[in-house]
């Protein structure tokens, strides 16, 4: 039996290992989490941090494993890229996952090598960003470099919010490391949702409209995707062309990607992110749903080296959505009501907390307490009806269609209401 190192045993973790066992692989987890709920589906689990690329290898070698798979997480692809080309596994060049996954890297390529790139600069210390603070058209976006999730993220509307924004952002990054970048303004949506490529080439996307609200903790944080990008197909194979232009540049090969990417209203794309992995957020899960490509069960294939030619471009079919379940502020889950308006709507409920568990305030994935997958009718009702989005905006439509109870109190943590 063929073994496969899974990096990993989070929530976000389940699928590939469900998949993995469903498909015969040994499963094997790893991280610093013995309680993360993922290792009690794997075959065996071993306490080492997934972000710690000598242990991983060391584990992997003594465990004479097949394959390694980074599902869902970013801080982990690197260790699997590496770990990879060490035991001369297929896999993408490390150097060039090392770029995708650290933000000052990667905006430093894609400026060198000609794309729609926001002025950003990386920075290990505030008085090294003052110096050069003056260079920056306000607003700008603080982020850590190499954080995942979200967490850390701010905007900075003048330089006084420096230190406190750099302070925060530090607190998530592993390297010590931040970056300062222009805000760059979108057109309509965010472009979120997951890509494959078989051997450099990108022969598979599906692209979602990324949403977020004004009234969480923190806005920059994504409270869920629609599915399909509500957008012309021109503007699909514009942003497909630049995707395939970076790939061919890093000599990407065969693996699965996760985009966030803006378009201004000319319709010029900036690649914010291509995480060298599939997204969150059960993303993969929905995509799966709608276009009917098994692609947990790609991405797996891929890890172990098989053969992955056979897949092929699949229009999604339908309308989709996934939701994350969010508080506004602290308290004990108790349970989640929903309105019969919506409730029609869900195909699927993950809820990763149990009853009296502390919540804690939305401001990255961290703060998630599940998550749902959406099926409509059709794009009206995604975006005027009984849906979830007002069309072209951020934010909720239908007026408290979920609510979130205290365990202690059993009062309101978070009605999820319009305008959210």
């Amino acid at each position: 039996m063929k073994k496969i190192l899974l990096l990993g045993g989070a929530n976000t973790q389940i699928p590939s290992i469900l998949t993995a066992k469903k498909m015969g692989y040994y499963t094997i987890t790893c991280d610093y989490l013995p309680d993360n709920p993922g290792h009690k589906f794997a075959d065996e689990y071993h306490n080492v941090s997934t972000t710690d690329k000598e242990a991983v290898l060391a584990l992997a070698k003594e465990l004479q494993i097949d394959g390694i798979l980074a599902y869902a997480t970013d801080v982990a692809a690197a260790t699997a890229a590496y770990v990879s080309e060490a035991m001369g596994f297929p896999t993408s060049p490390y150097k060039s996952v090392d770029i995708l996954t650290n933000k000052d890297k990667f905006r430093a390529f894609l400026e060198e090598n000609g794309f729609c790139t926001p002025r950003a600069r990386g920075y290990s210390s505030v008085e090294e960003a003052k110096k050069d603070l003056e260079n920056f058209k306000f607003p700008v976006m603080v982020k850590p470099v190499d954080s995942a999730g979200s967490k850390g993220v701010a905007r900075m509307d003048d330089a006084g919010q420096l230190e406190e924004l750099v302070e925060n952002a530090l607190q998530y990054s592993r390297c010590k490391r931040f970056i300062i970048e222009e805000y760059v303004e979108k057109y309509r949506y965010q472009i979120a949702g997951d890509g494959f490529s078989v051997d450099g080439k990108l022969v598979f996307r599906c692209f979602a409209n990324e949403h977020f609200s004004n009234k969480a903790a923190s806005p920059y944080v994504p409270i869920g995707e629609s599915f399909p990008y509500d957008m012309p197909k021109e503007v699909h194979e514009k942003v497909h062309a630049e995707i395939q232009r970076l790939l061919t540049l890093l000599d990407m090969k065969t693996q699965a990607y996760n985009f966030d990417i803006r378009i201004d209203k000319d319709y010029n794309v900036y690649l914010m992110e291509v995480g060298p992995r599939n997204g969150g957020n059960m993303i993969a899960q929905v995509i799966e749903k709608a276009t009917g490509i098994p692609f947990v069960e790609y991405m797996l294939k891929a890890a172990m080296g098989e053969d992955c030619s056979e897949l092929k471009m699949v229009e999604p079919e339908g309308f989709w959505s996934c939701y994350i379940l969010h508080t506004l502020k602290e308290g004990n889950f108790k349970r989640i009501q929903y309105t019969d308006e919506i409730k029609k709507n869900i195909v699927e409920e993950h809820i990763h907390v149990k009853e009296g568990e502390k919540l804690i305030p939305f401001t990255g994935s961290n703060g998630t307490v599940g998550v749902l997958i959406l099926r409509y009718d059709s794009m009206e009702e995604i975006t005027t009806n009984t849906g979830i989005y007002f069309s072209g905006t951020d934010t909720l439509k239908s007026d408290g269609w979920i609510k979130v109870y205290d365990a202690e109190t059993n009062t309101l943590l978070k009605t999820f209401t319009a305008n959210d």
